[in-house]
């Protein structure tokens, strides 16, 4: 695609519903930069677990906040695989931030202002010179209010419970719907009730539902707003 000035691409939605790989897909026609923030917070959120200030029962936010000055999240290109993974102090924790049991505490800890003032910075930083495609729950919102494209992204709870499933069958064999099923609709509602920038669906935002496409439809639809937005 032939370029006409770098745009900032903000992709908004819950849970499963396909928002990091349609921004990978995103980045990679574009040339731009893909910065996936529901990992950073998962990466936040695997810090405070490992140190057992958060788990099903309880949050210890002021231990969260006191510790925040320890955790340095950064992105790094797999030389062998050419994707980007997240590191958080150091280590690579692709495999451990994607478990049922840390996606099952990453609302309660990102719904922590602290945390999110931390993150947001962080993710402002990255995406300050254009360029970049972004997506996680406040990004069109928060991050980047006047980013030239929104994209709001949805998909069925059936479709995402199911993709979820497919997913960490892989790595969790032992799991079942009804627990993935439950684990959504308990991030859904914390997503969208928390009082630190709760997820919305801005009014600029078009509104992507991808329950009935492939991901090289979403791909295209999302491709030809792109080409709106450069050109206009």
């Amino acid at each position: 695609m032939q370029q006409h000035k770098k745009i900032t691409i903000a992709i908004d939605g819950f849970s499963s519903c396909g928002k990091s790989t349609l921004a990978k897909a995103l980045a990679f026609e574009l040339g731009y930069v893909f910065v996936d923030t529901g990992a950073m917070y998962r990466a936040v959120t695997l810090f405070c677990f490992r140190n057992g200030w958060v788990n099903k029962e309880s949050v210890n936010q002021q231990a969260i906040i006191d510790h925040l000055n320890q955790i340095d999240i950064h992105f790094e290109r797999n030389k062998d695989t050419s994707k980007l993974e997240i590191f958080l102090n150091n280590e690579v924790v692709e495999r451990e931030i994607r478990t049922l049991e840390i996606s099952s505490l990453v609302s309660k800890v990102a719904s922590i202002k602290e945390v999110r003032q931390k993150l947001v910075i962080e993710q402002q930083k990255m995406g300050e010179k254009g360029g970049v495609v972004m997506d996680g729950r406040d990004i069109g919102s928060v991050v980047f209010p006047n980013a030239e494209l929104k994209l709001f992204v949805t998909a069925s709870p059936e479709v995402r419970t199911d993709r979820r499933f497919k997913e960490l069958l892989v790595t969790e064999p032992g799991i079942t719907r009804e627990e993935i099923k439950q684990n959504l609709e308990e991030r859904d509602h914390l997503d969208s009730t928390r009082e630190e920038s709760p997820l919305i669906q801005t009014e600029d935002a078009v509104v992507l539902d991808n329950s009935d496409i492939n991901q090289q439809e979403q791909l295209e639809l999302a491709l030809e707003l792109v080409r709106e937005r450069m050109n206009g």
